[in-house]
């Protein structure tokens, strides 16, 4: 999947230093990144790249291996020769994967620091700490740490059969599962069986955890789940949330190209019969 960088290593703990002239500079307007595309490689600009004015706007990121990503902050777009701006999910359709997955963390803490420049108790400006990630307002003292949301990721399945959808109206037009965010109380399982409820009207059983995900691109953490089907298997479509779904066996499921998401992962090891606890029929 998209995190799955070895043998280089993500060290997400904060420890900034100064940029180096080879480090990468992720600079973001909206959901569109400053990159070049050629022949499927997705590249960012260097430090090296940005004028000595520029790189005083540069706030450090993280880590992986011995190379620092940063994030521009200028109140100014950042331009530079050779780049223009695309879409975020521009690192789910090019590669390599490290650029992809650092690309995509990026873009989570740039949402985060984007939203949060003012405080939410008291509406003060709030200022980058030093000793930890997080943001402080020195009027009040509230803290503020990067938000990641849950969200399950569904594969509701019965016998050689799994549900596959498509997104009503999103960006993402490619095959998916039923999913949606953890709510207020609930636990995964249960929003499991709310989810699959909402969107295509069933019920399921022996819901089993199989694998976790960070997904920075909607700054979610997903959490995959295997379920059975409960009783009928007639689907009533939520059309505000999908355009289709629709029971598909697994001889029908054709070779995926890529392998970056879990919702990929989990399609694919349904099509080769090897998903966690099957139910004995």
């Amino acid at each position: 999947m998209i995190q799955d960088i070895a043998p280089s290593v993500y060290h997400n703990e904060y420890s900034p230093v100064p940029p180096n002239e080879n480090d990468f500079v992720f600079a973001f307007d909206g959901r569109t990144i400053l990159v070049n595309i050629s022949d499927g490689i997705i590249s960012c600009p260097r430090v090296k790249d940005l004028s000595e004015n520029e790189r005083h706007d540069l706030q450090y990121l993280f880590r992986i291996d011995e190379k620092c990503d940063f994030l521009y902050t200028g109140a100014s777009k950042l331009e530079v020769p050779g780049f223009s701006y695309e879409t975020v999910t521009s690192f789910r359709r090019n590669g390599p994967k490290l650029m992809s997955f650092a690309g995509m963390t990026a873009y989570h803490l740039y949402v985060w620091y984007s939203a949060n420049r003012f405080c939410g108790k008291c509406g003060s400006k709030t200022h980058i700490t030093s000793k930890e990630r997080s943001l402080k307002c020195d009027n009040c003292g509230n803290i503020i740490y990067p938000r990641i949301s849950p969200a399950v990721i569904i594969g509701i399945t019965d016998g050689d059969k799994i549900i596959m959808t498509r997104y009503a109206d999103r960006e993402y037009k490619g095959r998916s599962l039923v999913a949606g965010f953890c709510e207020i109380g609930e636990t995964a399982e249960d929003t499991v069986r709310r989810e699959v409820m909402e969107e295509v009207g069933l019920k399921v059983k022996n819901i089993r955890y199989y694998k976790s995900q960070p997904w920075g691109f909607d700054g979610g953490l997903l959490l995959g789940f295997f379920c059975d089907l409960d009783g009928s298997n007639e689907i009533t479509l939520e059309e505000d949330e999908l355009s289709i779904a629709e029971w598909i066996s697994r001889s029908e499921i054709t070779d995926e190209h890529r392998f970056l998401s879990l919702t990929e992962e989990m399609i694919m090891l349904f099509r080769d019969g090897k998903e966690p606890g099957k139910n004995p029929r």
